[in-house]
């Protein structure tokens, strides 16, 4: 994997306002509907995927709202509530969301509960943070996983609703057509980022799969979680990374405070991209971000233009 050794120990990251913080206190459910399936969608990739492939036939209920961050999400009564009355439960894994991964697990509710990436992708990147090896739980930024997450949902859905598996299956087919068109365009954008300004720089190390699959090196401030302070020490070891690699523009990220990114960019005289990184989820309804094809085709655009490529929009066939 093309990952500069600069992937830190995390920081506790901190809603970017306490309207985001508050936003994510309660689960998100779709407008009710009688004599179908209840199902829950732990954080935003399997729940918009989710909407896409089941549409009207399920109740639907998202507990990790868009601009959260699922590593340092506090579970619910109310999650806790919509777990044990779930029909099947799809959560990450991989201990992204680990609150509501421990609130499942010990779930007396008979029903499905399905670790989605995980299936997905059985063998997944794993990494040496602080003398531990670590598994990186952000599979999705490899467009190829995506198409594998909607088929593990399409085939859940219909475990439990098997009068819907045509509708899944066509549904599922257009999403990861799509999805795959998407995988090729970023190819070919990625590609076209000189090799000298080819060095992706954000927040925390959630683009590792990004990075192996669309050949561009990640630099990160933080490690695969959010949950500790970067030492001076590590800020200046990613400053004297981004000067060294001649980096022109590094990354916030949506759900995480973009101070100490700021902080980074400053003293190594670039610029912070106007356009945020989604690291660990979607965007709110009506932003760049608020389906999952969106989301891809958002970071590929916000990096290529960032890092002097030659962006041309995503047209699907």
């Amino acid at each position: 994997m093309a990952t500069i050794s600069i992937a830190l120990s995390g920081f506790a990251c901190t809603p970017q306002s306490s309207s985001t913080h508050q936003a994510a206190s309660t689960p998100q459910a779709s407008p009710r509907l009688e004599g179908v399936p209840k199902v829950v969608a732990t954080n935003t990739i399997l729940c918009d995927l989710t909407k896409q492939i089941a549409a009207a036939t399920v109740n639907l209920t998202c507990l990790v709202k868009p601009g959260a961050d699922p590593h340092i999400y506090q579970a619910t009564p109310e999650d806790r509530k919509a777990i044990e009355q779930a029909n099947l439960v799809l959560y990450g894994g991989y201990n992204f969301e680990p609150t509501l991964i421990k609130l499942i697990q010990a779930s007396s509710n008979s029903a499905p509960k399905v670790a989605v990436n995980e299936l997905a992708v059985p063998k997944p990147q794993q990494f040496e943070e602080d003398g531990q090896t670590e598994t990186d739980p952000h599979v999705w930024h490899n467009a190829q996983n995506g198409v594998r997450i909607a088929e593990v949902i399409r085939d859940n859905l219909a475990n439990i609703a098997p009068n819907n598996a045509t509708l899944y299956a066509d549904n599922a087919k257009k999403v990861t057509g799509e999805i795959s068109q998407i995988d090729s365009w970023i190819k070919t954008q990625i590609n076209s980022i000189p090799q000298a300004s080819r060095t992706l720089v954000t927040t925390h190390d959630a683009l590792g799969y990004y990075s192996q699959a669309y050949n561009i090196p990640v630099a990160a401030l933080e490690g695969i979680s959010t949950e500790e302070k970067p030492t001076a020490a590590k800020v200046k070891e990613l400053v004297g990374e981004i000067q060294k690699k001649k980096v022109p523009t590094i990354y916030a990220e949506l759900s995480i405070n973009p101070q100490v990114i700021q902080t980074v960019a400053n003293e190594a005289n670039v610029k912070v991209a106007e356009e945020e990184i989604y690291a660990d989820g979607l965007g709110e309804a009506g932003s760049r971000g608020e389906t999952y094809q969106k989301m891809l085709i958002a970071n590929t655009k916000a990096i290529v233009e960032g890092l002097r490529g030659q962006f041309t929009p995503f047209q699907a066939k």
